[in-house]
């Protein structure tokens, strides 16, 4: 099993910043992917970005160029810079590890962009 726990979230005015973090622990060594998610209320969760172990990244048009993905695999932590920030974007934001045969999540953190 691996365990997931965001911290970050919060409130913040458009045009703001926020850093996400992802720590994850216990079978670490079968993780893959890192990635982030995001779930707006009445909406689908959708890709954010995501990060292999090499740091190739993937990010959603409506992010890119305004949020960065990284990720510290000697403490296995994934990060999320999000700059420029748009209500939009607000939303609960998940974090996801690809461990092999089981997709892992995080409990969420809340993410606010008031205007």
């Amino acid at each position: 099993q691996v365990q997931l726990v965001e911290s970050g979230g919060g409130l913040v005015q458009a045009g703001g910043s926020l850093r996400l973090s992802c720590a994850a622990s216990g079978r670490v060594f079968s993780i893959n992917d890192m990635g982030w998610y995001r779930q707006a209320p009445g909406k689908q969760r959708e890709l954010v970005a995501r990060i292999t172990r090499g740091g190739g990244t993937v990010y959603a048009g409506s992010v890119k160029g305004r949020f960065t993905v990284s990720r510290d695999n000697a403490k296995n932590t994934v990060y999320l810079q999000m700059n420029r920030l748009k209500p939009e974007d607000t939303a609960v934001y998940l974090c996801n590890a690809d461990g092999g045969s089981t997709y892992y999540w995080g409990q969420g953190t809340q993410v606010t962009v008031s205007s």
